[in-house]
């Protein structure tokens, strides 16, 4: 690279353009979340996640055929750049964020790959090329790293010599000796492995001394720059690590050599950005300034928050208190600790949210409502009291699209979801601040009632206190924890957990003495449920459980499928010799389904209860209800499978309802825009349309949670066997657009669904929406209602057909606003007559009025021709509609004397009511028009 320093995007297009040299196929990136293996959905933290099947045998190097390839090279080679989020479990670096230079929870990771291609001889050639002769590093500065096992800590495998030989002949090349240079590293620091088990390496990492001097080093300074290597001064870091798959780790603890080897490479591109511009690509080591934040990866959003609010970021650092908490103590430290966690933290909900991953409730979705809220709040210490986060967006998309195109398509919809998160908690931030600051004062903790009443000075903050900012005040732990180790406190979460565990005891408890369950039914006679293929069997009745307000009857076997799953349970009949019984509902108890009768069934039963039981009868199901029941439960598979297709893949079950008549579908998201409910009703009636087949196979459970094609409902308890629903793909061949682990009863195929239609959506709780939605006759009868309706309208104003009533209903529209306007012309000449009769009987500048029966519009309208006229005391009254208005106006030079909002204060309780306002203007009302002239007289009294 020239002298001239280059921008972060230029370090970017330079690592993907010699890699395309390399002939290399460039591949987006992939999404920040995704499935493990073990199907909890997690953030993806590295840049080799969405290369694993190929790893593991599972999937051929087909790369130059994945959809959105930037550049076709070679199957068996990749290169991205892969956005990434560490910010919970194992990595997680929410805390650190904003208190050094280097930690964030969102950052891109540039990688290259070779699967059973190239190996360590074109890895480490290529790694030397770029970092040394392109990019210019200096080499005297430079070291590598390779594998020593320590066989006395039992590291596995054998010195990785291959590699040492290849990076000696670099350094040799160029007159720098290899022993100096090359640095060996144990299994922590220099051997990969994926899991227990399986394909694992060795690694070499490229480590970059910036201790300050010369740019280039003496072999005395070459010598102490090796010491720094692998060690934890931040003078000498690591900036790309390249690990050789190499062998595969067994049961038996061995390591056998796989037929197959590859690489797999990681460079942190925040960091190379902070070290080439930090060091003024390589001129200034002395001076440099080496700190991520310092980059122009961050500048436009520091740029932008400095408009926004006026405090401009001055790169200071806090340092370790006396208890060891990084914690800071100037106000230019706290706000430069603002800026840099808002910037990071708007890049990783940014990314997020547009690769469908929202705030919520539960897993990652919680995580990013914690590093939401954690913006906001360092936001208060910029003295943002409004939303402000969500406007960084626009900035963060002019600066990002290019190269991750998904924020430009999805900025209004990240906006949105980050305005309604930040309104939301701000209300919680504004009442739980004030609590927090009040009872915790620099380490005095003064909460009334806790155990720490009566001491002072304490570093930690009681679990019972943590509790009750959370209990009363709706106060998130994570919250707590920031405010207090900003005062160098300490929470006692175990203390806090342990009360959160009593009260969800508490909760169950009183949900169990409060809910009347079938579960309390003695009954051990199991039932064999055949209702998946048979609406009617002969069966035999084992027992006739008579309960307080019902009767239920128990068979051997049964076609009825039983309340379960969200389904609601069959309706159906008993028929007995010339008798038929009523079955108004089925319900299960462990293996036993108790089909409930209705009364006159249930009494009719009981007074031959004896000539029943043991005795065979014919059940039958209620076919039309049961066949209506199918159709809503498989349209809900297929509406779960829109959801993640428009909504998210995050946009998971957390409860449903199936009925004859509707379907309700519970999930996590934010509200769902016009367009997405459009989209998602498109959707499930073209797969309605394609009438695929639907069927179902029972399988072991541990081969359905390894297929990450099925969905599962978590927090669910599943047997060795579970069936899957699967909807499309060969039947029973587990390969479906849709499947998911389901006990419920639906269509043949998607066509006998009929048609589709969504008739609600709205929030059910924080973070979950639910939709209602219906399904063939009843879409059917919905939509000839709203036909006849249409044909109705149309015919009250003449209109031809629904087009022409639009064209009608814009010509009436229009027509009410040119009334409306020239009403509001009139009112205003109306009121200005009025004014200038007023204005007549005002004294000593003052004026006060009962307008009598006119309402808050003429009302206001006389106020306002009497303010531009009058600049002294006006107080007006109104009583249109049955309800008193009232209103005051205070000129300038008379608020000393008398403020507006205390007239208002102190006569609208008088019509009781209440109001209030400004020194200036004031504005209120109540109900009692009999005491307006009590009111205006308590008016004039306060005047004087």
């Amino acid at each position: 690279m020239s002298a001239k320093i280059p921008t972060a995007a230029e370090i970017r297009a330079t690592f993907l353009d010699f890699f395309k040299e390399k002939q290399h196929t460039i591949v987006p990136s992939d999404n920040v979340g995704y499935t493990s293996r073990d199907g909890a959905r997690i953030f993806t933290n590295a840049g080799m996640n969405q290369f694993v099947p190929i790893f593991l045998g599972e999937r051929s190097a087909d790369v130059d055929t994945w959809p959105g390839v930037l550049h076709k090279g070679l199957p068996t080679r990749a290169a991205d750049t892969q956005k990434c989020i560490r910010a919970g479990g194992k990595h997680n670096d929410l805390e650190d964020v904003g208190l050094d230079t280097y930690h964030h929870t969102l950052f891109e990771m540039l990688g290259n790959w070779s699967f059973g291609d190239y190996f360590k001889k074109e890895a480490i050639a290529w790694a030397w090329e770029l970092v040394i002769e392109r990019w210019k590093f200096p080499p005297t500065r430079v070291y590598a790293t390779i594998y020593q096992p320590d066989k006395s800590k039992g590291d596995p495998a054998d010195r990785d010599q291959e590699a040492w030989e290849i990076w000696a002949e670099k350094f040799r090349s160029i007159g720098l000796d290899p022993d100096i240079h090359i640095v060996n590293g144990n299994k922590k620091d220099n051997f990969w492995m994926m899991g227990d088990t399986g394909p694992c390496g060795p690694c070499t990492e490229i480590h970059i001394d910036l201790t300050p001097g010369t740019p280039e080093l003496d072999e005395a300074r070459q010598r102490e720059g090796r010491k720094l290597v692998n060690g934890s001064d931040a003078s000498c870091i690591e900036i790309w690590n390249n690990v050789f798959i190499q062998y595969n780790a067994t049961p038996e603890g061995t390591f056998e050599p796989l037929p197959a080897k590859h690489v797999d490479t990681g460079m942190g591109f925040e960091r190379v950005c902070s070290i080439i511009q930090g060091t003024k690509n390589f001129t200034d080591f002395q001076n440099a300034k080496i700190s991520n934040y310092d980059t122009d990866v961050f500048r436009p959003i520091f740029d932008e928050l400095t408009k926004m609010s006026g405090k401009t970021y001055a790169s200071t650092l806090p340092k370790a208190n006396e208890q060891g908490h990084v914690v800071p103590v100037t106000e230019q430290e706290k706000i430069d600790v603002a800026f840099r966690v808002i910037a990071d933290h708007i890049r990783t909900l940014s990314f997020a949210i547009a690769d469908g991953i929202q705030p919520g409730n539960s897993d990652r979705n919680y995580t990013l409502r914690r590093i939401l809220r954690r913006a906001v709040k360092y936001g208060r210490t910029l003295d943002f009291k409004e939303p402000f986060f969500y406007k960084l967006v626009d900035v963060l998309a002019a600066q990002m699209g290019d190269v991750f195109p998904e924020l430009r398509v999805k900025k209004e919809q990240i906006k949105s979801v980050l305005k309604i998160e930040e309104e939301a908690f701000n209300r919680t931030l504004d009442q739980g601040l004030g609590v927090f600051e009040s009872l915790f004062r620099e380490g005095d903790i003064v909460l009334p009632g806790t155990p720490s009443a009566a001491s002072a000075k304490r570093t930690r903050i009681e679990g019972a206190e943590a509790f009750l900012l959370y209990d009363t005040f709706g106060f998130p732990l994570d919250l707590t924890e920031l405010l207090a180790r900003e005062r160098g406190l300490t929470v006692d979460t175990a203390g806090f957990e342990k009360l959160m565990e009593e009260q969800r005891a508490r909760a169950r408890a009183a949900m169990k003495k409060n809910v009347v369950s079938v579960s309390e039914i003695e009954t051990k006679a199991p039932t064999q449920f055949i209702g998946y293929d048979n609406l009617e069997a002969d069966v035999k009745v084992l027992e006739v459980v008579e309960m307080k307000d019902k009767t239920a009857v128990v068979l051997d076997v049964s076609t009825c499928y039983a309340e379960m799953g969200g389904q609601i349970g069959d309706a159906g009949q008993i028929m007995f010799g010339a008798d038929t019984l009523e079955i108004s509902s089925t319900s299960k108890v462990g293996n036993t389904w108790l089909h409930f009768l209705s009364d006159h069934s249930a009494e009719e039963i009981i007074s031959h209860k004896s000539k029943i039981i043991n005795e065979p009868v014919r059940l039958k199901v209620d076919a039309p209800r049961r066949h209506a029941i199918e159709r809503h439960h498989t349209v809900t598979h297929i509406l779960h499978w829109a959801l993640h297709e428009v909504v998210s893949k995050d946009a998971t079950q957390k409860g449903s309802s199936v009925t004859p008549d509707k379907l309700t579908f519970d999930f996590n998201s934010a509200a769902l825009t016009p367009q997405q409910l459009a989209d998602i009703e498109r959707l499930v009636n073209e797969r309605i349309v394609a009438n695929d087949p639907v069927s179902w196979s029972e399988v072991p459970y541990v081969e359905a949670k390894a297929n990450n094609g099925i969905m599962a409902l978590f927090g669910e308890k599943y047997g060795d066997l579970v069936r899957v629903v699967q909807i499309g793909g060969q039947p029973h061949k587990l390969d479906g657009w849709s499947m998911e682990l389901c006990g419920g009863t639906h269509t043949r195929h998607t066509g006998e669904i009929g048609l589709f239609r969504l008739v609600g959506e709205g929030a059910v709780a924080a973070g979950v929406r639910r939709i209602e939605a219906i399904a063939g006759l009843e879409a059917y009868n919905a939509a000839k209602a709203d036909s006849d309706l249409l044909k109705l309208l149309a015919g009250k104003v003449s209109a031809q057909g629904a087009a022409d009533l639009e064209k009608k209903l814009d010509q009436i529209l229009t027509q009410q606003k040119e009334l409306e306007k020239a009403l509001k012309a009139a009112q205003q000449r109306e009121a200005s007559g009025k004014a200038k009769d007023l204005l007549a009987t005002a004294a000593n500048h003052v004026l006060v009025a009962n307008l009598g029966d006119v309402d808050a519009d003429y009302a206001m309208a006389v106020n306002d021709a009497l303010k531009s006229q009058f600049t002294g005391i006006i107080v007006l009254a109104a009583t249109g509609g049955g309800n008193v208005t009232l209103m005051a106006n205070v000129g300038k030079d008379h608020q000393s004397k008398v403020q507006a909002g205390k007239i208002i204060q102190t006569i609208a309780p008088i019509v009781g009511g209440k109001g209030g306002g400004k020194p200036d203007f004031a504005r209120g009302g109540g109900k009692d028009v009999s005491k307006v002239d009590a009111a205006l007289a308590e008016a004039r009294k306060l005047i004087g």
